[in-house]
Formats: C-alpha cells, structure tokens, sequence
C-alpha cells in the first residue's frame, strides 16, 4: 500500500508540474525561452481571424511591443500612452524610420493586468508621466521590453525610465528609475529582463554607458554591476544552467559574453553581425545564438558546449572549435530568434524566408524558401501539433508543416489595419496574440460575434 501511495503521489506531483508549465507563460518566450511550452500543448487552434477561434479581444491603449506574460489566471503586459498626438510606426520600414528628437509630447508609463478567462482589465498602474528622455525609432515603442514574474511579483522594465516592481494585485513592491542613454541612431531600447533565483539582471547595451547590472527581486537593491565594451543591442540576456554551471549570456556586436552568477567574465567570442537582437536558448545540452542583421555579410547561427572559458572565437574559416559545436555563417535571422522542435532547427529570415537545420550538427535539412508575400516578420516563430507559426507584421500567419520537407500549410489573417511585433504566448488551450491595437485570446471552438465590443475598451 506505501508503494502504490507513493506512486500516486509522484503521478500526481508530476500532474501539477505538468500544469503549471503548461499555464505559465513567465517571460519572453516563455519558461525555458525556447518560444513554446515545455509540456507540448493539446487543444490549441491551427486556423483563427478576427472573430473565428476567437475567445475574447481587448482593445489596448497606446504603444508597447512588449509581449504578454502569464501567471495563473492573470495576464500582464506593459505600454505607453501618448497624451498628444503621435507618429504612428510604419510596417516593413527599417531605413528611414529614425526619429533622432525625442518627443515632446508627455506620455503616460503603464502596466497592465487583465482576466486571462474574459480579458477583462483587472488592474493598472501609472509608473511615470512626462515627456520622453529619449528618442525611439518609429517602428520601436517605450514598451518594448517584456516584463517577467516568479509568481511573487512582477518585474517590469522600461529600457530609458528604469524598473518597476509589482505584486500581482498591483501593489507597488519597488522602484529603480535610471538616468536614460543615448542609443544607436536614436533607435530606443528592447532588451528584456530576465528574474532567476531572486535575482532580476538586465542588459543595457546603449552608445555611452554599457552595462549588465544585477538587482536583488525583493528589494531593488543593486547587488553588483559590469561595465560592458558594447554599443547599442537589442539582445535580451540568457540564464543557461547546465550540467557544469550556471551562465548569464549576453549577446553584443563586439563580442557575446557569458558571465557568472556573481558578474564574472567566463568567456567571450566575436564574429557577430552589426546588430545582435535575437536571444540565446539552450536545448538538450547546446547553447543556441544567433546574430543576422541584414546589411551584414556575417550572420552566425551556431551551438555551444558547456564549459568554456577564455576567447573561444572562430578563425575565418573555421566553423567549429573545442566549444563551438557547429556554426552557419550565413544562416542567422536579424529580429526573430530560431526555434527548436521535436528535433530540428527552424529559422525564420526578416524578409520572408524559411530554412530548416539539423540543431546536433548544424547541417542543413533545407535552404531558404520563399514565403509568398511573406513581407516583414519581427515576431519569432512557435510551434505546436506539428506545425511551425511565422506572424508577419501584417498580421498574417504563414503555417508550416514541421519535418524535413518544407510545405506551407496555409495561412491565417489579422487583417492590414492592424500590426504584429511582439510574440505570442500559449497557456493551456489558449494563444495570445498582442498587435498594436489589441490582445486576441485565440481558443479552439470560439467564436467573437461580427462587430462584439472588444472586452475593457470602454465601448
């Protein structure tokens, strides 16, 4: 009778992991970074619109590319609202979008909370007003950086204001503001937080003054600080704990850097493009990171073995070393990040082309094919029930079939007026998609009437 009690109660222990996981969604990209649950959800929809599969919508104001984040029943998310008028962001423009002047216009700092179940607003709060300290490029927002929660509090950053800490009722914990920096060509900031053991570490790679500072979660104190010999980037950090330590990795243009808990240098290597964005992701034993910005002749995808120290860069013409386990010179996306599922490495390019790798070996199972009238993508790509999801900025999901032969299985639309530049996230059998305009809850079986009030927009 022990035996088989207390074999129940590991079926039931590994029941409730299995639960939280799966409806859970902490930070950027979810628990493990890797862009889809840890548990392979069931039930999700392959196909929505505006109103099919549907379960609710929420009109948002303002701008904030942050992604949504999930803890129980509540949703969490950040933007800014402009009290005046304001330059809307234009799809698919990267040259030419710079606004060097910040605005003058004052502007309203919030976070949000909202009922996962109806979508209803269940709390916000008002963490600064007034003018911007610095300026943004016009397809960038001051929300841009995904907030992160252990279930405890809520750890929202705002890259040129500081940091802002909640429960998850709203209550203020603390608070950090930071004198803002100049960014490249006036671009604004998107690196997101990562929170680790009671412990919040954010990556500021800026033009004057960079930094990778870590904060203690219950209280904001600064528990140490590194200078960093970066520019400008827009990579969020990594925490990578494998089988010998534990890692803080932190893509740049000069050099990726892998410090230690307490703000040490491990190791470093260069040959990344002119911008880094993407963020690392370790997968069954290899370390995951890309950097592929478009006007650059270097775009590496490559994978890492734990355990390295030192300057572990490749030679010119080497494609692997004792660390570097295999690496694709040409093979890196510029916004999105890869993703790995059920076996293979999928990348997804900016200008509407798809490849897919072996992530062992880094040997190509296909080369770049076409997405007809893919356009401008920004969002990284998910998976589930055997199918890969690439969002354009236009709202349109293409649909690929996983496996090691490309196939497009058809696509879903958000409609034109709308625009998508942050990730989604999966709870469960539900998938949220924020837009420029709105958060969708998409749900197998649901149906928004033609022409429903969307939930809290005060229609």
């Amino acid at each position: 009778m022990k035996r088989v009690a207390s074999l129940a109660a590991v079926v039931f222990f590994s029941a409730c992991c299995c639960a939280a996981a799966a409806d859970n969604w902490p930070q950027l990209r979810g628990p493990k970074a890797w862009g889809i649950p840890e548990v392979e959800p069931q039930g999700l929809p392959d196909t929505w619109s505006t109103t099919e599969n549907v379960l609710w919508k929420t009109d948002l104001p303002g701008r904030g590319w942050s992604s949504p984040v999930v803890w129980g029943n509540k949703i969490f998310l950040t933007t800014v609202v402009s009290l005046g008028e304001t330059e809307a962001p234009k799809k698919g423009l990267y040259f030419g979008g710079e606004r060097p002047k910040p605005s003058e216009t004052p502007q309203q700092w919030k976070v949000y909370c909202l009922d996962l179940s109806s979508g209803k607003v269940l709390w916000e709060k008002m963490v600064h007003e007034g003018p911007p300290a610095g300026a943004i490029h016009i397809k960038n927002s001051y929300a841009s950086e995904t907030p992160v929660t252990d279930g405890k509090r809520l750890c929202c950053y705002f890259g040129n204001l500081g940091v802002f800490c909640f429960d998850l009722d709203g209550n203020e914990l603390w608070s950090q503001k930071w004198a803002p920096h100049k960014t490249r060509l006036g671009w604004g900031t998107a690196a997101s937080p990562v929170l680790y053991k009671d412990r919040v570490y954010i990556v500021n790679d800026n033009d004057e003054e960079s930094y990778l500072v870590c904060l203690d979660a219950a209280t904001g104190d600064q528990i140490w600080r590194v200078e960093r010999q970066e520019k400008s980037n827009w990579a969020t950090p990594y925490i990578w704990e494998n089988e010998l330590r534990t890692e803080i990795i932190t893509p740049g243009t000069g050099k990726c850097r892998a410090y230690d808990l307490s703000g040490n240098l491990l190791y470093e290597f260069g040959g990344m493009s002119g911008i880094t964005i993407a963020q690392p992701y370790a997968k069954d034993g290899l370390l995951y990171v890309s950097s592929g910005y478009v006007m650059d002749k270097k775009k590496p995808l490559m994978a890492l073995r734990a355990g390295a120290s030192g300057d572990i860069s490749l030679g010119d013409d080497e494609t692997s070393n004792q660390y570097v386990a295999w690496c694709q010179k040409d093979g890196a996306p510029y916004n999105p990040t890869s993703l790995i599922y059920k076996g293979l490495l999928y990348v997804l390019l900016d200008r509407g082309f798809f490849a897919c790798y072996d992530p062992r070996t880094g040997e190509m199972i296909y080369d770049k094919q076409r997405l007809p009238d893919g356009k401008a993508f920004t969002v990284s790509p998910w998976a589930y029930d055997d199918k890969i999801f690439c969002l354009n900025e236009d709202g349109k999901t293409f649909v690929i079939k996983a496996g090691r032969e490309f196939e497009i299985l058809g696509t879903h639309d958000l409609g034109e007026d709308d625009m998508c530049m942050a990730s989604p996230a999966i709870v469960g059998d539900k998938l949220l998609i924020r837009t420029s305009a709105r958060l969708y809850c998409m749900k197998k079986g649901a149906k928004l009437a033609s022409g429903q009030p969307a939930a809290g927009s005060g229609q």
